[in-house]
């Protein structure tokens, strides 16, 4: 009895000592062959809305749609199908199941032929991790890589590597990827028919492929069907309309929205995330698009359009177009992140500095009649001045004398340091310039971001804070560009503005929400802006040509602001607000009700018209550089020809020949050009002083 305790001993220790050899052996092997998941890590960056909603996705480096997911995203009816199809006891092996192997090798024997195989969900992913050729060896390989990833991991991590890393045909992978392209939708509502064509696929992707192979795929399909339905995971009436399910006849496109903005935050992502949740309400976006279609329908000249939406409390981008019809010629393009001459969608902000400064109120009077500032002598844009108006009027019109003299005072140098340590950037003409006075209306270059990054300072008491486009994005430093006052001033000013023909803001007796705005057009018709903010949205819009050639009779007024107005209506409502007006505002119903020094402004310099001399001729039309359009449906039509100031007679001479008295003499005259090429065109005054432009002459097709 004691030889045979000693020898139950003796093996005892022996065993445990083998153990503790194996677990060492393990160990080491573990450290000597980490786990490679590169292409678990490859996946396909995507970009979301803020609710998770897909807005664009960008395809992996070795050319896969691997979309990242997790288990709860997915419909639990496929994890249902899933597990019970691939591994039913998944939740309790150590990534081997010893029962399948058991059973796979005795149904073998039996019927000498394979019958079941005795791989885990587990063991796939060691071969999706690491693909080898199926062999005795690799399948050995597989199954110690199987241990391995169990060890490590958690089953959900496990399963999430296998819903992300699963072969769907083509260079689709993962089971995200595989829903939007064979049924157009994520894989978080599935039918009983769509999650048992996903369990199908994985077995033989390019075999089953439904666009290619669609009788093999639903033949894999009702197999699954019919197998589970017998196990009772599928009820048999499910299991019957399943089977009558369609396969799909071919790849639908995946999400592409917003899609500027989404390349910009893709090309940012240093750390490279594979999901990028942006601050894009994906209803209002959608929306926005589907808008911007319908609208360039009446652009006939090859117009484009951005518009920026922004949330005023959190400083967020609702809604981001950087252009219409992304895959168009110059489509991709981010228009809305292009210096342009903004016109004057500037003016508020030189009001609301002479507000700050307390040398306007919106009722001072001040003149609107020709004004020589040095050589420089603005010109409204219908050419015609108003007289003596208020300040708030003055800005409602737009009209140009009162917002350089304005300018005049409180500095061009300033307003333009203002605006950049608000986070804008400027761009002159020539690098380096000095502001001056001709920035009051549209003299310097600035994108449709930042402009309405600044916008967003009127309804917000006049502090300026950057965009955030990811909802990760820290809000970031204030700077108040002007105080509550002036912001409430322009508040009211600007919701008294004019609306577009046919508009009213009024939409029966409820109205939707007060809007303020602002429009601009740049010199020579390139670019047309609307600039508008309610009490919880700021919006911003552009609309021009890509290349920005001109397009003559296209203005921020007639083409922008509808635009404006339309964006608007896609929005929450919100309702009417009471304007209540901040500590330090001083209201008054006219000028006589305000201090003497507010009641008149005066500029520091001018000379009424009669007393200033004559300026040399300059061309207002075409400019000079400009690519101008010289047919319309195949047949020539006359292009116009515009010039202000000169002495005298103006007389207008094409490639060095004068035109003819009666169509070429005057401010405005009309030449018809003979076709496509170049044209240098002069105009000539009295006392012999001249302007050029050299312009560019292209069909439209």
């Amino acid at each position: 009895m004691r030889r045979v305790l000693t020898r139950w001993r003796s093996a005892f220790v022996i065993s445990g000592f083998a153990l503790v050899g194996a677990a060492f052996a393990l160990a080491v092997t573990d450290r000597l062959n980490p786990l490679g998941r590169t292409r678990a890590d490859d996946r396909s960056v995507i970009v979301t809305a803020a609710d998770g909603t897909l807005l664009r996705a960008f395809i992996a480096r070795d050319g896969a749609w691997r979309l990242p997911v997790k288990s709860a995203q997915v419909d639990k009816r496929y994890l249902q199908l899933l597990l019970a199809w691939e591994d039913q006891r998944f939740e309790v092996h150590p990534g081997v199941d010893p029962v399948a192997i058991a059973r796979a090798m005795y149904q073998m024997a039996l019927r000498a032929r394979v019958v079941s195989g005795a791989s885990t969900i587990t063991m796939q992913v060691a071969r999706l991790l690491e693909p080898r050729p199926r062999t005795l060896g690799a399948k050995v390989l597989q199954m110690a890589r199987a241990l391995q990833l169990d060890w490590h991991l958690t089953k959900e991590q496990t399963l999430e590597l296998y819903l992300t890393l699963a072969p769907y045909g083509g260079n689709l992978e993962g089971v995200r990827a595989a829903s939007l392209a064979w049924f157009g939708k994520e894989p978080q509502r599935l039918t009983w028919g769509e999650a048992a064509l996903l369990v199908a696929l994985p077995q033989s992707p390019e075999r089953r492929r439904p666009d290619r192979h669609p009788d093999a795929a639903k033949l894999a399909r009702d197999r699954v069907i019919t197998t589970l339905a017998e196990r009772g995971v599928i009820p048999a009436r499910e299991a019957k309309e399943a089977m009558e399910e369609p396969i799909p006849a071919h790849r639908q496109p995946f999400p592409f929205h917003a899609p500027h903005l989404a390349q910009d935050l893709f090309a940012d992502n240093r750390a490279g995330a594979a999901v990028i949740t942006s601050t894009v309400d994906a209803n209002v976006q959608i929306k926005l698009e589907d808008l911007a279609k319908r609208e360039r329908v009446y652009y006939d000249d090859g117009a484009n359009m951005a518009v920026i939406v922004v949330d005023n409390s959190a400083r967020s981008v609702a809604a981001y177009l950087g252009g219409a019809e992304f895959w168009s010629a110059a489509g991709q393009v981010d228009l809305a992140n292009a210096a342009r001459s903004p016109g004057s969608t500037l003016k508020p902000f030189i009001y609301g500095l002479a507000f700050d400064d307390s040398i306007v109120h919106p009722q001072t009077l001040i003149d609107d009649k020709p004004t020589m500032f040095g050589d420089y002598e603005p010109k409204n844009f219908d050419r015609a001045f108003q007289g003596t108006v208020t300040i708030a009027q003055a800005l409602q019109m737009s009209l140009n004398v009162p917002a350089v003299a304005l300018l005049d005072r409180i500095g061009p140098v300033r307003l333009a340091a203002t605006l950049r340590n608000a986070g804008a950037e400027l761009v002159f003409p020539v690098k380096g310039a000095i502001p001056t006075l001709p920035l009051a209306l549209g003299g310097v270059g600035i994108s449709l971001r930042d402009l309405t990054m600044l916008y967003v300072a009127i309804p917000t008491a006049g502090e300026v804070t950057p965009l955030r486009y990811r909802v990760a994005d820290a809000r970031g430093e204030r700077f108040r560009i002007f105080g509550a006052p002036a912001a409430w001033y322009l508040c009211n000013i600007m919701r008294g503005a004019n609306l577009p023909d046919g508009w009213s803001m009024g939409q029966g007796i409820v109205r939707a929400r007060d809007i303020g705005f602002k429009t601009g057009t740049s010199y020579g018709f390139r670019d047309a802006w609307a600039m508008g903010f309610s009490r919880h949205y700021t919006v911003g819009v552009w609309v021009g040509r890509a290349d920005g050639s001109t397009r003559p009779g296209h203005f921020g007024r007639n083409e922008a602001a509808p635009l404006l107005l339309k964006v608007f209506e896609l929005l929450p409502s919100e309702g009417l607000a009471p304007s209540i007006a901040p500590e330090g505002a001083y209201t008054a119903q006219n000028a006589e009700a305000l201090p003497l020094a507010l009641q008149r402004f005066r500029p520091r310099i001018g000379l009424a018209a009669g007393l200033k001399r004559e300026l040399p001729p300059k061309i207002s039309f075409p400019p000079n550089g400009a690519t101008v359009s010289v047919q319309a449906n195949g047949l020539q039509q006359k292009l116009p020809l515009k010039a202000a100031g000169g002495k005298g007679t103006l007389r207008w001479v094409i490639n060095g020949v004068p035109l003819a008295a009666d169509v070429g003499s005057g401010p405005q005259a009309w030449w018809t050009p003979e076709g496509e090429g170049f044209a240098r065109i002069t105009v000539v005054d009295a006392d012999g002083r001249s302007d050029t432009s050299q312009i560019r002459l292209k069909a439209e097709k």
